[in-house]
């Protein structure tokens, strides 16, 4: 376990070999025999679940949670629970209303899940300092938090109404630069934006609604002497400059794009990178070698600014 190396390695420099973050998420959860849902609702679980799948995995650096519904619920959108995944956000208070109309408040310490989280990173924060191992914010992105206010009419909105599409983004990039802010002073090392719907939109339509609202976080990460990242899923090939050029130290993408693509775009904009192990093909249903798909990923990646993880 190297939290530095890591630290190093998100920052686009050379590092001696690839660090290590297993994206656990509720997997902590099964991992000490309990249900996501419960783990999640519990601080004293959900930190001993973090540090036990830190500890078994021997990673460099993990997330205090994987969960996209965090800030959506502290805003007043209700949640449906899983024993088995994370939670899904079941109203929109933005499908016919602004933020603004529809009463909207930034979140504050005492919102939503906010408390529990607090408790559970003063838990499992010192724990993971002794095994040298980074603690991890990961906060939902504004477009992807915009769906969660809003519903899939924002896919549309941002073409068809994109006055309307603006005022739900930009709420949800406000919302995220306080996000960013509790998981700083939560103590940890990197804090990133995760933004994975990105990826569904034109390099000029990202460049409209995600850039410049995902620049309140990267601010308040940067002001507060942290690390940060950007990530996002799916094929994002057309938007991958825009990624590159958002601000962050580095990003993150998933395993459907090419890692030598990926490597030389991070090293041409001096940023560092993540993935690729294949999440789906080789880890969940076995159908590549989980062995042969990280030698692959990492002769890739190389020592320079990347990070092996899922992609």
């Amino acid at each position: 376990m190297a939290k530095q190396k890591l630290i190093d390695a998100y920052r686009g420099k050379r590092t001696e070999n690839a660090p290590w973050v297993p994206y656990a998420g509720v997997h902590c959860a099964f991992l000490i025999n309990e249900p996501a849902d419960k783990m999640l609702k519990d601080p004293k679980l959900l930190a001993k679940g973090v540090v036990n799948a830190a500890k078994r995995y021997h990673a460099d650096g993990i997330p205090l949670v994987f969960d996209l519904s965090v800030e959506a619920n502290s805003v007043g959108c209700d949640l449906k629970w899983w024993g088995d995944n994370v939670p899904s956000v079941t109203t929109h208070p933005c499908s016919s209303k602004t933020p603004a109309q529809a009463g909207l408040k930034l979140p504050t310490r005492d919102s939503g899940r906010w408390p529990s989280l607090f408790e559970a990173a003063k838990i499992a924060k010192p724990q993971l300092d002794q095994m040298d191992c980074a603690l991890m914010g990961l906060f939902c992105g504004p477009l992807t938090l915009a769906a969660h206010l809003a519903g899939v009419r924002i896919f549309t909105d941002v073409y068809k109404n994109p006055g309307f599409a603006h005022e739900v983004i930009k709420f949800s990039g406000e919302v995220g630069a306080i996000a960013a802010g509790f998981y700083a002073d939560m103590g940890c090392d990197i804090v990133a934006i995760v933004d994975p719907v990105a990826s569904q939109i034109k390099s000029a339509t990202f460049k409209e609604f995600v850039t410049p609202n995902s620049q309140p976080a990267i601010k308040v990460i940067h002001g507060k002497g942290k690390t940060s990242s950007f990530f996002i899923c799916g094929d994002c090939t057309k938007v991958m400059k825009d990624v590159c050029e958002i601000g962050t130290h580095g990003f993150a993408i998933d395993e459907q794009l090419n890692m030598i693509f990926v490597r030389d775009m991070a090293r041409k904009y001096n940023v560092g990178f993540g993935g690729n192990l294949k999440l789906t093909l080789a880890l969940s249903l076995g159908l590549l070698s989980p062995r042969e798909d990280a030698i692959v990923s990492l002769a890739a990646g190389g020592n320079i600014g990347f990070t092996f993880a899922p992609g």
